[in-house]
């Protein structure tokens, strides 16, 4: 749990998710990404609800959320449904509109939902992410070597499903420790890892893990690719926060990538590694505090 916040679990459509709520004021969504859960934001969340409500849901297949099959479209973990699970949680709670922060793979889903319910969100942060399009036309041997998960988890069921299987807490602690800045598990509290292991170790939750994957490698990108050549932008203020060490800084400048996306770009960076929450928490709140307030 984090600190403070209540569990609910929300049907928005054929699932229900978990979610954590906690805070007053305007709305604001926190949406964590692989291989994580609501816990990445058990280090910032309290201090966000000083001034937000804040809302943070495990997206569909990811913590305590339900886990469906994938479909071969890859529709299922498309972040296109995605977006649509937040829509229908805003609906439940009554919100028309709200603030989007979302990290890595929700942050994915956080700019889907910016293009398909450009209504509905107020003020967009980005934390570690280039658009998925973007992503793939920037590989090169090194980045491909450092971002192998986007191919390896993409591959057919059942073969990662079955290779983390193996030693799903293996695979949790090399992949986490591998991705942060000092290589070590420190920056994650014990209650994060267990989570992150216990989601780990489901199998259900594995397969979901690989179809938000292979969503990002077939569905996700192609319909990127047709925003892109119809000149599609995120109308929504934009904020991006990326690390010295993390991916994005690998594609060349995500800041100048980020600005054919949307009308209006803003991006700084900071000492971490890719889990900037959990790492650099100060410069995270620092970071986003001031953009989200001055709405």
């Amino acid at each position: 749990m984090i600190p403070g916040f209540s569990e609910h679990h929300i049907d928005v459509g054929d699932i229900s998710l978990s979610v954590h709520l906690g805070g007053e004021g305007p709305p604001l969504l926190l949406l964590h990404g692989f291989p994580q859960n609501h816990m990445c934001w058990a280090g910032i969340a309290p201090e966000l609800a000083k001034n937000f409500t804040c809302i943070v849901p495990d997206l569909r297949g990811y913590g305590a959320s339900d886990a469906p099959h994938d479909d071969a479209e890859h529709s299922v973990y498309s972040k296109r449904q995605m977006a649509h699970d937040i829509a229908a949680l805003l609906d439940h709670l009554g919100h028309q509109s709200a603030h989007v922060l979302g990290h890595d793979r929700g942050a994915r889903v956080a700019y889907r939902f910016a293009l398909d319910h450009p209504d509905r969100i107020a003020r967009l942060g980005i934390i570690e992410i280039v658009p998925t399009a973007e992503f793939w036309r920037a590989w090169d041997a090194e980045l491909a070597m450092r971002a192998y998960h986007w191919t390896f988890l993409a591959q057919p069921e059942p073969l990662p499903e079955h290779m983390i299987g193996a030693d799903p807490a293996a695979y949790m602690n090399w992949t986490l420790a591998s991705w942060t800045r000092t290589k070590s598990l420190e920056p994650f509290t014990d209650d994060a890892l267990d989570s992150y292991r216990t989601q780990a170790a489901d199998p259900a939750r594995i397969h979901a893990m690989c179809a938000d994957y292979r969503a990002g490698a077939t569905f996700d990108r192609i319909l990127d690719e047709a925003d892109r050549a119809a000149g599609r932008k995120i109308t929504a203020p934009v904020k991006l926060l990326y690390a010295d060490r993390g991916f994005p800084a690998k594609t060349g400048d995500p800041a100048a990538l980020w600005t054919s996306w949307a009308n209006e770009v803003t991006a700084q960076s900071c000492e971490s590694g890719h889990f900037v929450m959990e790492e650099n928490p100060e410069a995270t709140l620092a970071c986003f505090l001031p953009f989200f307030a001055s709405a």
